[in-house]
């Protein structure tokens, strides 16, 4: 039998279910906004608002770390959850989507003020996790790093 493979747009992108975001049963991001978008776009939000004045770097960092309590709160008492959260209410899926955003939000808005390029950061700590973590090693593990003979480690 062959193998399903996700139908193509003219644009040579996947054919995604716009109500799941799925194509083939795998769970995906919109393309759109990129993070420049997100950081051009919460950049805006805090100057029309005469907010930049607050979003200091100490500032941010204690308004996510309040938000990250905030979704951490939806999941406490849960015990372990399921992916794709089958057993949450449409409401409480809603709900860890907005503190979800509100942390990524306060994250791109903490890089930008710092000046720190967030996706190339992010691109740079897979690389030095491939290093710490390699799969031919680690593969079905879960020790941390410091466990596994690693002569091109990286720094954390």
């Amino acid at each position: 039998m062959a193998e399903k493979r996700p139908r193509m747009e003219a644009d040579g992108r996947e054919d995604v279910d716009e109500n799941t975001n799925q194509s083939n049963g795998t769970f995906m991001f919109s393309d759109k906004p990129s993070l420049e978008e997100i950081r051009k776009m919460s950049s805006k939000f805090a100057d029309d608002r005469d907010w930049n004045q607050f979003h200091t770097p100490r500032n941010l960092l204690l308004a996510m770390t309040a938000e990250v309590g905030e979704l951490t709160e939806i999941f406490q008492w849960k015990g372990e959850v399921k992916e794709g959260l089958p057993d949450f209410s449409e409401a409480e899926k809603r709900h860890v989507g907005q503190e979800m955003s509100d942390v990524l939000l306060y994250l791109v808005r903490l890089a930008d003020k710092c000046h720190i390029d967030l996706t190339a950061a992010v691109v740079d700590k897979i690389q030095l996790n491939a290093k710490k973590y390699p799969a031919d090693k680690v593969y079905g593990k879960s020790n941390k790093y410091t466990d596994y003979d690693n002569s091109n480690r990286g720094d954390s």
